[in-house]
């Protein structure tokens, strides 16, 4: 039933033994203060290193790039140090791992980012989007997020050279690429979508200019530690966190095309997988597979069952289980052996320890 999702596949210089990705999932359990990666962490990846790819939950590049409490960085020493106990973990279970890189723009709070105001394209609030924040005890507290401020010429610069030194970072830490986080409505989403980008200068207005950013933060990650290291998360049809397109079919399929141009090693398409989403027509998915010509990542709800027509009928290379990683470490195995899966606890997602974290059993235990 499930041949298509282990037939082997090569990632740039890796060799993937199954075509199954745990995609990258906020867990908020960094070591605080300092938002650092630890033991209990690489447990947590090391357990699942048996999927084809990794690629780690979302890792701030700045400080300003933080959108939620307990999340780890990848811009101090003691964060590229934290980090490599993952990789150390996932590679020592022959595992290949990517650093997803992100900045949430303006999905923050001020308490997330040492009182300063949130940035952005424009100066436009996400509206009815909450973060959490640490409000002194284990559990989150939500709050709402505040207007952000429009980003100067210099101040993209300087998020460039951010994300340019956290993928050198994350080669630093082990890492074997990165994902460039440019979905689900943070910084770079922020810029490419028309509804929430009011630019009047050469980052705003057109489609080509709505790229701009993505085009060079991707171009400076490349320069930097080469295109078969690099990935990017894109969400085409999304409206998390705010963030809207007017046309997102053409705007879509023009990124796709733009990060082919930089021979970058995956493009991974995030659907919209809550009650009632939109959904992608399958010529959206043949106008990105005819766009883009390395390898495609899809997730979203996705059963083994729609997994293997994905990739038998070409639109997709790899599928990605988030959810269901979380519960099963060896979901792999369980999808290979028709095995039920774990069902996982949605109080235990974000904050805490090691309940609803490391503690969930294989199929044999």
């Amino acid at each position: 039933m499930t041949t298509a999702l282990f037939n082997a596949i090569s990632l740039g210089k890796h060799n993937l033994s199954n075509r199954i990705v745990m995609p990258p999932m906020t867990r908020s359990r960094a070591s605080q203060p300092g938002d650092v990666a630890n033991d209990l962490m690489a447990q947590y990846y090391g357990q699942r290193a048996t999927a084809g790819l990794i690629i780690s939950e979302g890792t701030q590049v700045s400080e300003m790039g933080k959108g939620y409490a307990w999340t780890p960085g990848i811009y101090s020493q003691e964060q590229i140090a934290g980090w490599h106990k993952v990789t150390d973990a996932v590679h020592q279970a022959n595992g290949v791992i990517f650093a997803q890189l992100w900045h949430v723009g303006r999905v923050t709070h001020p308490d997330n980012i040492a009182g300063q105001q949130p940035i952005s394209s424009s100066a436009m609030k996400a509206e009815n989007v909450k973060v959490f924040i640490d409000n002194g005890t284990d559990e989150p507290g939500f709050v709402d997020v505040v207007e952000p401020r429009a980003m100067s010429i210099d101040e993209i610069q300087q998020v460039i050279a951010q994300f340019k030194q956290a993928a050198l970072n994350a080669m630093a830490a082990g890492f074997d690429g990165i994902e460039l986080h440019a979905a689900n409505g943070y910084l770079i989403n922020q810029f490419i979508d028309s509804e929430s980008n009011q630019r009047s200068d050469q980052y705003g207005g057109s489609l080509e200019n709505r790229l701009r950013f993505l085009d060079e933060v991707v171009a400076a990650m490349v320069d930097a530690i080469g295109a078969d290291k690099v990935g990017v998360r894109l969400a085409p049809l999304t409206t998390l966190n705010g963030t809207v397109d007017a046309d997102p079919e053409q705007t879509y399929t023009a990124a796709a095309k733009l990060l082919n141009e930089h021979g970058i090693v995956y493009l991974h398409i995030a659907e919209a997988d809550w009650e009632d989403a939109p959904e992608m027509s399958s010529g959206f998915k043949q106008a990105l597979r005819d766009a883009f010509s390395g390898v495609l990542i899809y997730a979203g709800k996705y059963s083994p069952e729609r997994a293997e027509d994905a990739i038998e009928n070409g639109l997709a290379d790899m599928i990605a289980f988030g959810r269901p990683f979380v519960a099963n470490p060896d979901l792999p195995n369980r999808i290979r052996l028709g095995q039920p899966w774990n069902k996982h606890n949605p109080d235990t997602l974000f904050g805490g320890g090691a309940k609803g974290f490391t503690d969930y059993p294989r199929f044999s235990e």
